[in-house]
């Protein structure tokens, strides 16, 4: 019920969750890699600015260990590599292997949310002032890579949850290279864009995939190199180029720059829960529209997703009144 349990995990609030990153048990010693650390400028929570990374619990591409550690398995632009991240005491320590070491290394500082600034967001609602003091060490991530975010949300359009994340995994695992190092077991980098180009029709259809979201991605990994040029924009223009791919609209677009940008004013418009969570945390409004919503979170201009993301972690969210979405599996048929 609103204000006593977290909300069930819908498409939005999986994403925007927080993960829970264990307090820390030692960790056997493993091959080192290339090392760094960061002093991050405030309060930092891991399970925050990297929780909206994770697609579900069994990703194979991100795990939290029980040593505090959280990992993650990227396709740089220097080749596959795994980064490992643990706060001890206030600093972000760092060890990546791969190809990809010195890139993902190099990045730290932004996936940590340094070019973020908590400071300029001003609370306007009482419930969203309550969950920012709660949530001191909120920032928002940037990964600066636009394929690792947007082929996961293509897959999320319009399916369930639990849908989404089974082809997501299914597909990385069989499609993917085990991820470099000492990673955990079964963690793997997600394939490359001519390997997802090349991936059978059937092999979708296992995963539950179908033609439609499978067609628009092939459409994007073949203009991969343009798409995540897109770093470089504003997110606006940055969603602006995504959506020029047949099959990629508002919702989608705004799901991958909240990552590969940190994009603070991007608000995920179409989406079947937000509106209504938005609409009952600050208006008592369970059947709110995206319109409403967007009137709603006006007062935020510039700060719309993190307040939005402020409004998922606080927990108020509108009592269920009908059963949930049916899972569907077209792999079965």
């Amino acid at each position: 019920m609103a204000g006593r349990f977290a909300p069930r995990p819908t498409p939005t609030t999986a994403r925007g969750g927080h993960v829970v990153v264990p307090a820390g048990v030692p960790r056997p010693a493993a091959a080192p890699g290339r090392q760094r650390t960061w002093t991050p400028p405030g309060p930092l929570d891991l399970g925050l600015v990297l929780g909206p990374l994770r697609r579900g619990p069994a990703d194979p591409t991100f795990r939290a260990t029980p040593d505090g550690s959280v990992w993650r398995a990227s396709r740089t632009p220097l080749g596959p590599g795994t980064l490992r991240v643990a706060l001890r005491d206030g600093v972000a320590e760092a060890e990546a292997w791969g190809p990809g070491a010195e890139w993902l290394l190099d990045q730290l500082p932004e996936l940590l949310g340094s070019l973020d600034d908590p400071d300029a967001f001003e609370p306007r609602h009482r419930l969203v002032a309550l969950a920012r003091h709660r949530r001191p060490g909120l920032r928002l991530t940037r990964t600066g890579l636009v394929l690792e975010s947007l082929i996961p949300s293509i897959l999320e359009q319009k399916v369930t949850t639990d849908e989404a994340y089974r082809a997501w995994r299914l597909l990385v695992r069989k499609f993917g290279e085990p991820a470099p190092g000492p990673a955990p077991g079964r963690m793997h980098v997600m394939p490359a864009p001519r390997t997802w180009a090349l991936i059978p029709s059937w092999d979708w259809h296992r995963a539950g995939v179908d033609n439609k979201r499978a067609s628009t991605i092939l459409r994007a990994v073949r203009v991969a190199a343009r798409l995540e040029q897109a770093v470089g924009m504003e997110p606006a223009e940055a969603q602006a180029r995504l959506e020029v791919v047949p099959g990629i609209g508002p919702w989608t677009s705004a799901e991958t720059v909240q990552r590969s940008h940190g994009a603070a004013d991007s608000v995920t418009v179409g989406d079947l829960h937000l509106p209504g969570i938005v609409g009952y945390a600050l208006a008592g409004d369970r059947d709110a529209d995206d319109s409403v919503m967007l009137s709603l979170l006006q007062p935020y201009a510039g700060q719309r997703h993190r307040a939005a993301r402020l409004i998922l972690l606080s927990g108020c969210a509108p009592p269920r009144r009908a059963p949930r979405m049916r899972r569907g599996d077209i792999g079965r048929l």
